[in-house]
């Protein structure tokens, strides 16, 4: 499966605003929450709860807020670009710049997994970040993920 598979262009945000975990993840969650018919709040409160576990800030720029939410039918996945960077407690304590917003049924532990795993895979390219910390809209930021999954 690929990203393009359940990113739809939709829920790319190119310019977030907020400065906080929370309001990036209420940011994140709105195009996605309303994609899946998902109450916002409930969205919001499973993250937080995740973040609780620990952070989803894995480091170099890059959070990947993920949960697993009851009554949903399939992966849902949504894209944030902050240009000033967030304190999102990741590992290294560098702001957090690219976020992966991934929600999975409740019982799809290895979707879920394949997901988080193919999203820190195509990361790890630092080229390929480099061009979405450069995208100035969510069009451009398809494509340089379209582009880059071809190469995959």
């Amino acid at each position: 499966m690929k990203i393009l598979d359940i990113l739809p262009k939709e829920a790319i945000l190119a310019d977030l605003k907020s400065l906080d975990k929370r309001g990036v993840l209420e940011e994140l969650v709105t195009p996605v929450a309303r994609i899946v018919g998902i109450n916002h709040g409930y969205l919001v409160r499973v993250l937080m709860e995740r973040e609780q576990l620990g952070s989803t800030g894995i480091g170099e720029g890059i959070g990947i807020p993920h949960g697993k939410v009851k009554d949903l039918e399939s992966l849902a996945l949504g894209f944030g670009l902050s240009w000033k960077g967030v304190d999102f407690e990741s590992m290294d304590g560098l702001p957090t710049h690219i976020f992966f917003l991934l929600i999975t049924p409740e019982n799809s532990t290895g979707l879920h997994l394949k997901m988080l795993s193919r999203i820190s895979r195509i990361l790890k390219n630092d080229p390929f970040k480099q061009k979405l910390l450069n995208a100035t809209n969510s069009d451009e930021i398809y494509s340089i993920i379209k582009e880059e999954e071809e190469e995959l």
